[in-house]
This record gives structure tokens, C-alpha cells and sequence, in this order.
């Protein structure tokens, strides 16, 4: 098992080699490494604590949402360039990838199973960003 500093070690350098990807501004490849880091270390955390994946990506998720709001405030960048980034480490891929070789091997009860569980995650990705971009909206319609 991996340990909890080698794991935000990859997740930040993979949060920032995306961002690199995707011509990230130089100055920003730190903050996106941050953020995704951030997500993941939570992610890790809730796991640890026994709450459910789905649960935890859900909490993740918003949690990237509004490191990557504050991101684009302090560093005067688009939202959108923290989020992507930031999201990169929760994206089931790996059960994305069993689901699909399960399926071409015939065993169809995994692929199910792996490929559904890829959905939840994704859907939990999904809804946190977007709780949290509701949430930012309200707030700033209250102080109007």
C-alpha cells in the first residue's frame, strides 16, 4: 500500500502535467497541482474513514470547485482552468478500463459491476462541480 505523501506527490504532478497539456499558463501549473492534490488528499481521507467512494468523490469534487473559484480570484485566471486540472486524480479511469476488458473477456457480471461503479463516480464528479458553481451563484446574488 501506498503511502498517503507518495500519493499527493503523483496526484500533484499529475494535476499539473494535465494542466501542462492544456497549455495551462506556467504560473498557474503550481496552483492547479494544488488543487488537485487538495481533492485528492480529502478523497483519501473520507475513504480512509470508511464513508462510501461515491460519497467521497461527491465531497472531493465540490471541494476542487472551490479551491479552483479561489484560484481564479487570487491568480486572476478562468475557472475552468483550475477545475479540469484539479479534477484529473478523481476520474475513475482504471474502473473504466476494467469494465471494458472485463466486458471483451466475456465476464459481463464484472464489466457491470465495474462499469456501473465508473458512473457513480463520474455522476459524483459531475454533481459536485456543479453544486458547488450553485452554491458560488447563490452566494453572489445575496450580496446584490
Amino acid at each position: 500500500m501506498t503511502t498517503l505523501f507518495e500519493q499527493l506527490a503523483t496526484s500533484f504532478v499529475a494535476s499539473a502535467a494535465f494542466g501542462l497539456i492544456f497549455n495551462v499558463p506556467k504560473r498557474g501549473l503550481v496552483q492547479c497541482g494544488i488543487v488537485g492534490m487538495l481533492g485528492w488528499a480529502l478523497y483519501v481521507v473520507l475513504t480512509q474513514q470508511v464513508v462510501n467512494a461515491t460519497i467521497s468523490t461527491l465531497i472531493a469534487a465540490g471541494c476542487v470547485a472551490v479551491l479552483s473559484q479561489i484560484m481564479a480570484k487570487l491568480y486572476r485566471m478562468p475557472i475552468i482552468v483550475f477545475n479540469v486540472s484539479g479534477i484529473i486524480p478523481l476520474v475513475p479511469g482504471g474502473l473504466a478500463y476494467n469494465a471494458m476488458r472485463s466486458a471483451v473477456e466475456n465476464e459481463f457480471d464484472a464489466a457491470l459491476q465495474s462499469g456501473m461503479q465508473a458512473f457513480m463516480l463520474s455522476g459524483a464528479i459531475a454533481m459536485g462541480l456543479v453544486l458547488s458553481e450553485v452554491i458560488n451563484q447563490a452566494i453572489r446574488r445575496s450580496r446584490l
